[in-house]
């Protein structure tokens, strides 16, 4: 029996990885992305392009139909689409607070629910919610963004509770630092929001630290998080938590053992903000 994966935000990085990693390991796997034209080069290696919107219920619900239809099961889920939305809590405008959870957070969501009824009735699944280690600690500037992976964090722990009777397997992937787009894209977000006024020193600097070519060196390649994608969905017991990618552990080792205080102080010091 070939089982089928569904991969959201397919279309570069961490998701077209994974894609391309659970096709190695047999799995039917449909690439996920807005715009399927981005999703070329994993259709000609054999993986089915889904054109698929996180924040259109329509589109969510046409897909997940489509992937039964075809297949007739849904064996895993990685919920990888998401982006990094920087700026100050008093600068961001709520309209793009809202949005940052919509795609991270209630995107990710409904398609659990959308693919829970067929993972209990075939009594076996596996949902993979990809956070970051931004959902452990937190960093100035990144209020939003941190908020998304927190509650992500914390809606994957209930849900493990929910389903695990049923014998479905949650699993929380949180990625430290990670060679893709998403540090520029973080990066420019932050200059548009906070770029001028009040916390414009502050934007510089943390913009810098997350598009800096040191820290792009020292991050881990896309590869790193798929792997451990791979062994949790072919493990038999797979583990509730992987913290992969440069930085993931030891900084979440850091946060649960130090002060507020004292790692307030480190995560100033790392990302240059003026204390």
């Amino acid at each position: 029996m070939t089982k089928t994966a569904l991969v959201t935000g397919a279309s570069s990085g961490i998701g077209e990885a994974t894609a391309q990693k659970l096709h190695e390991l047999g799995f039917t796997v449909y690439g996920a992305a807005r715009r399927v034209d981005r999703l070329e080069k994993l259709a000609a290696a054999g993986i089915r392009p889904l054109a698929m919107d996180v924040t259109d219920d329509e589109s969510m619900q046409a897909g997940v139909k489509r992937i039964i239809a075809e297949t007739g099961r849904v064996d895993v889920l990685v919920n990888n689409a998401g982006y990094g939305s920087y700026g100050s809590i008093e600068d961001v405008p709520l309209a793009e607070a809202r949005a940052q959870f919509e795609v991270n957070v209630f995107g990710a969501a409904r398609l659990a629910q959308l693919v829970l009824p067929h993972m209990r009735a075939q009594h076996s699944g596996t949902i993979v919610n990809i956070t970051s280690m931004g959902g452990k600690i937190y960093t100035p500037l990144g209020g939003w963004y941190h908020g998304t992976k927190f509650a992500l964090e914390a809606i994957s722990d209930c849900l493990r509770l929910e389903a695990k009777p049923f014998g479905v397997n949650v699993v929380v992937i949180e990625p430290g630092g990670i060679a893709t787009e998403w540090g520029g894209i973080a990066a420019d977000k932050l200059r548009d929001a906070s770029g001028h006024g009040a916390y414009a020193k502050q934007a510089e600097a943390v913009a810098a630290a997350l598009g800096s070519e040191a820290n792009s060196r020292r991050n881990s390649p896309p590869s790193v998080i798929a792997d451990a994608i791979g062994k949790a969905v072919t493990a038999r017991r797979p583990k509730t938590r992987y913290a992969v990618g440069f930085g993931a552990r030891p900084l979440i080792a850091s946060r649960r053992v130090m002060s507020d205080l004292a790692f307030d102080t480190l995560i100033l010091r790392a990302t240059g903000v003026p204390r």
